[in-house]
């Protein structure tokens, strides 16, 4: 969920030879840590998860999860990042929207780690694993195994397959026995965690919510909530690991590593729901001097429908051919789609000849008729949507009033 790049912390300017020594002391990470670990006491030796605090931009909003491992007497501190991407890579947005992205699990010394965090204003949060000492070190073999070329790599998913699940099923699969998590505190959907996080970022949540559809409604079990990198920390803390003989707490003990505070960031003077509004007041003024002229400006028709259209482009694309989870039951696609961006020049040509448009007919009755059934399809839809389809309804109600006007 966050970007965390080696490039960060070891300016690449310097040198291509310091380049590749950089990536070679990285190859043998993993190596050292198992060898140190059948070297040394095991006892000094921590492994923890590690939560840190949302940041500002869009895919730092929800926080993300790492592993920590300290070896006190090997002068070893390292963090197994499952949330490595580069915007450089070729056709990255193309990737990102089709759901094709590609994160890789990389290590970086925690000093690194702690700096970049504490740089963006973000705290972090250690979680010390309760972990014999054969599970101490089969977690580093399997961290070790994915370190490497062939297997660091994987396919990102948002719900399913992040930087905070890939840290917990590896931890799980360590465990010689069974993680038990408590129950839920209450019932929560997909959308519902994604708006917690959210809640101070209101153009963040529009977004979002037009991208995603009534699948991301459904509700959320225990171990699906943990796509959440602060409901994983809540649900470890409170986690048993029942083995044969013995029953203890999942974390050992927690604290915090990194105390930081973000500065507040003025965003858009204006909130989706104002400008939606707006949208809607210039709608009806457009309208009513409309009727009493006799005809709307094709330049409102080539404004409204125009975003109407584009919007719909990027709806149309994710619930045909994105494979993001939930993002393929999206009621908005019969309000945003791209049939009036293709449609626009006839409109247009239409409105200017005064000629009978039955666009204008289609849109208000799939209009109509997604406004009536928004509280029935199971899809909770941000507000902002209303307005945006009453300007576009009251649009379309104003050509056939004026055209019908006209011809009866």
């Amino acid at each position: 969920m966050v970007l965390l790049r080696l490039e960060n912390f070891f300016q690449p300017k310097y040198t291509l030879l310091f380049i590749y020594m950089r990536r070679f002391l990285l190859m043998i990470i993993g190596m050292l840590g198992v060898v140190s670990l059948w070297a040394t006491s095991l006892d000094s030796v921590r492994i923890s998860l590690l939560t840190c605090a949302p940041g500002t931009e869009i895919y730092a909003l929800f926080g993300h999860s790492a592993i920590r491992y300290e070896n006190p007497s090997q002068k070893q501190d390292w963090v197994f990042n499952y949330g490595m991407f580069s915007f450089s890579e070729p056709n990255f947005v193309y990737r990102f929207v089709k759901g094709e992205t590609d994160y890789q699990l990389g290590v970086v010394p925690f000093k690194y780690f702690e700096a970049e965090y504490a740089m963006r204003g973000s705290s972090v949060y250690q979680q010390v694993l309760n972990l014999t000492d054969a599970e101490k070190v089969k977690l580093i073999r399997l961290l070790e195994e994915n370190y490497l070329p062939a297997n660091r790599v994987y396919r990102y998913n948002y719900f399913y397959d992040n930087c905070t699940t890939r840290a917990r099923d590896k931890i799980e699969e360590s465990i010689a026995g069974q993680v038990i998590y408590p129950d839920e505190e209450k019932p929560v959907t997909y959308r519902d965690i994604i708006h917690e996080f959210t809640a101070g970022s209101e153009w963040s949540e529009f977004g979002i919510d037009l991208c995603l559809g009534a699948d991301a409604d459904n509700r959320a079990d225990v171990r699906g909530q943990m796509f959440s990198p602060f409901y994983m920390k809540a649900f470890a803390s409170g986690a048993m690991i029942h083995r044969a003989d013995t029953i203890v707490p999942f974390i050992k003990e927690e604290f915090k590593v990194v105390d930081a505070t973000q500065d507040e960031e003025d965003g858009f003077f204006m909130s989706p729901m104002s400008c939606a509004i707006a949208l809607l007041m210039i709608s009806c003024i457009v309208v009513c001097c409309g009727v009493r002229r006799g005809w709307i400006p094709w330049m409102w028709d080539a404004v409204i429908f125009g975003l109407q259209g584009l919007g719909g482009v990027i709806v149309a694309f994710l619930f045909f051919f994105s494979i993001h989870p939930t993002v393929g039951s999206n009621w908005l696609v019969v309000m945003f789609n791209p049939i009036p961006l293709f449609y626009l020049p006839v409109m247009i040509y239409k409105g200017v000849k005064g000629k009978k448009d039955l666009y204008h007919w289609l849109n208000v009755i799939a209009l109509t008729s997604f406004m009536i059934l928004m509280p029935f399809v199971g899809q909770k839809f941000n507000l902002t949507v209303l307005p945006l389809a009453l300007s576009l309804w009251i649009t379309s109600i104003g050509h056939l009033y004026i055209y019908n006007r006209k011809h009866l």
